[in-house]
């Protein structure tokens, strides 16, 4: 690398002469894929506002029982297949799923039918293909590189979820929805290449004796393939994983109702919508990325992977009280920008941190599994609540007080995580 880049990467990132390749390669990859993730999102979300928001209870469901049915998929292709051929080839098994979406949308454009599909199948992806790139990461880097380099790496898929939502907003007036899905398409190619790099620079830093997880990706995954699950009833380390993880998704639920409905109402024209939801994404990516460069590392850094955890479930407190206070459209939006940015720049690197100290097949299937089921069943239970509130006639208040409860139960569950995480930490030093 040259020395003027590893200067620079310097200023803002305390990393090693022999992280810097390691750590250029994984911030490169996570920009190209969440550009391209949010290239695919808004289509998702434009989706939703066709199909309406009283059928959001429906899709929810309709996508939990299909990741139900992908994870042990994804489970047994692990004891079939070498992980380093596993990893870069389910990002290329996208490619082409995005190309067969072009080609209905281009078919069916007014298709309620390839709407639902979509809304299911980039609902059930979206999650499997971030959650794989951190699998790779928690597999490459050790708990104290993790502590120094997860915010940085977490600042390029920000500043890549900032391209995104411009390329959406350039492209969907013209290009229309196949056009922006060609364009995902050609930014997964990239990734998956990146992903095959990522791989071998674990292998070259492993042969160098350098620091990195001890673990290699030349083999399968022994067990079968619903450990995963069952991990989840074997440690009170994981069950705290999946409770932060699903109680986060019940705050971001009710922000997601509240974002459709309002959209819905707001514009008519399907392409209007698409720029609107790709503006929002824009406002929070930009403010993500800059907490994540200046903040995010020095915090983790500082005062450890607890204070990382707790921070954003206070500020969703403070959100919600705000909210019950001034029930208005300006503070609403200002609630999903704020619990956006916490959870993207604050809340992913610091979980993500905790994966670093379980075993590899842990890293792999029962992330996979938390990342994935549990985050879609705390979608299903947080949208069929939020449906009973409203036939019950408590409305906006039921879900601010929906709001209140998950942030208070998801704070004390950080605190205990964080802890947890803490001494799993010191006893691998040990």
């Amino acid at each position: 690398m040259p020395s003027a880049l590893a200067a620079f990467i310097r200023r803002f990132v305390s990393a090693g002469h022999h992280e810097l390749r390691a750590l250029a390669l994984a911030f490169a990859c996570n920009f190209v894929l969440l550009g391209g993730y949010y290239i695919l999102r808004p289509v998702r979300d434009t989706m939703a506002t066709v199909l309406g928001v009283s059928q959001l209870p429906t899709l929810y469901t309709g996508t939990l029982l299909l990741t139900l049915a992908c994870a042990p998929l994804y489970g047994w292709v692990t004891t079939r297949l070498r992980l380093a051929r596993v990893v870069p080839g389910l990002f290329w098994f996208w490619v082409l799923n995005i190309l067969a979406f072009a080609a209905l949308f281009a078919a069916a454009p007014g298709s309620h039918w390839v709407a639902t599909a979509y809304f299911w199948w980039f609902s059930v992806c979206n999650l499997f293909m971030v959650s794989m790139f951190w699998s790779l990461m928690a597999d490459l880097f050790t708990p104290l590189q993790a502590t120094r380099l997860f915010a940085a790496i977490a600042a390029g898929g920000s500043l890549g979820a900032i391209v995104g939502p411009l390329v959406t907003r350039l492209l969907a007036g013209f290009a229309g929805v196949e056009g922006l899905l060609l364009a995902a398409a050609a930014a997964f190619v990239v990734v998956s290449s990146m992903i095959h790099l990522l791989v071998r620079e674990k292998a070259r830093l492993q042969a160098g004796h350098v620091e990195t997880q001890a673990s290699t990706l030349d083999h399968e995954l022994a067990g079968n393939p619903f450990d995963g699950f069952g991990a989840l009833f074997r440690s009170s380390y994981v069950v705290n994983q999946a409770l932060f993880i699903m109680l986060m998704t019940w705050v971001a639920t009710v922000a997601y109702f509240l974002q459709t409905d309002v959209i819905g109402r707001a514009f008519t024209d399907i392409g209007r919508r698409t720029q609107a939801i790709a503006d929002i994404d824009l406002v929070v990516n930009i403010w993500s990325a800059l907490v994540l460069v200046f903040g995010t590392g020095r915090v983790i850094t500082r005062f450890g992977v607890t204070a990382g955890l707790v921070l954003n479930p206070l500020l969703m407190l403070g959100s919600f009280l705000a909210v019950a206070l001034s029930p208005t459209v300006l503070v609403l939006q200002g609630i999903q920008v704020l619990r956006r940015v916490a959870q993207y720049a604050i809340a992913r690197p610091s979980r993500e941190i905790c994966f670093t100290v379980m075993p590899q097949e842990s890293r792999y299937r029962t992330k996979n599994v938390i990342d994935t089921v549990v985050y879609r069943v705390g979608d299903v239970s947080a949208a069929w609540m939020q449906a009973l509130l409203a036939a019950l006639g408590f409305g906006l208040a039921g879900s601010v007080g929906l709001g209140l409860l998950s942030s208070g139960l998801w704070g004390g569950v950080a605190v205990a995580l964080g802890r947890r995480y803490e001494r799993l930490r010191r006893q691998a030093q040990h």
